[in-house]
């Protein structure tokens, strides 16, 4: 059994939350109040938005050390919605990973929306939760915790996918913010 800890308590921080209770492992959830909580759990899982990442890591980047940390984000630029805001040849999760040298980091959910991530599915097929990284332990253990919370998981490669991973995750919410795209449904394996 995993033990969790999620910061970040909005739609996705609570739908992951519940997917983690479901397979049997135990989950913490910090909201923006909860700055003197330590942080406990062996995987952490930042389900805030990207720009809240400077405070998180300001805030917790010592308590992170020696913990899986998965980046769930889609760093794109919320005042023109139309770019991302990494370099092209770069992602949120090897700036991270390069922030948090200490930890393991992987890149996961940031191509589900939370309503597939708390209803199991995406449109008619089971959801399907896309990891990268460059540790097979921490990505079969992420994969477990995925997989006993009833979603499908499969390792999308080394961390450096994680760019290919934001670039999908960002096309599906501009579609779904066009309205040409359902906040139910989007990208998936089948």
């Amino acid at each position: 059994m995993a033990h969790v800890s999620i910061i970040g308590s909005g739609n996705m921080g609570q739908a992951i939350a519940a997917v983690v209770a479901k397979g049997g492992n135990t989950v913490e959830l910090f909201n923006s109040t909860d700055k003197d909580k330590p942080v406990t759990g062996d995987v952490v899982i930042l389900a805030t938005p990207y720009p809240a990442y400077d405070q998180v890591l300001a805030d917790r980047a010592d308590q992170l050390a020696g913990k899986v940390v998965v980046d769930i984000s889609n760093p794109l630029n919320f005042e023109t919605f139309d770019s991302l805001v990494v370099p092209a040849d770069g992602s949120a999760a090897a700036e991270l990973a390069t922030r948090l040298p200490y930890s393991t980091v992987l890149k996961a959910f940031n191509t589900n929306f939370a309503a597939t991530v708390a209803t199991g599915k995406a449109g008619e097929a089971p959801t399907t939760v896309l990891i990268a990284g460059d540790d097979a332990d921490a990505k079969a253990q992420l994969a477990g915790i995925v997989s006993a919370g009833g979603l499908k998981a499969v390792d999308a490669g080394a961390l450096k996918r994680a760019r290919e991973l934001e670039a999908a995750g960002f096309l599906q919410l501009t579609l779904a913010v066009g309205e040409k795209a359902s906040w139910t449904g989007g990208f998936n394996l089948v």
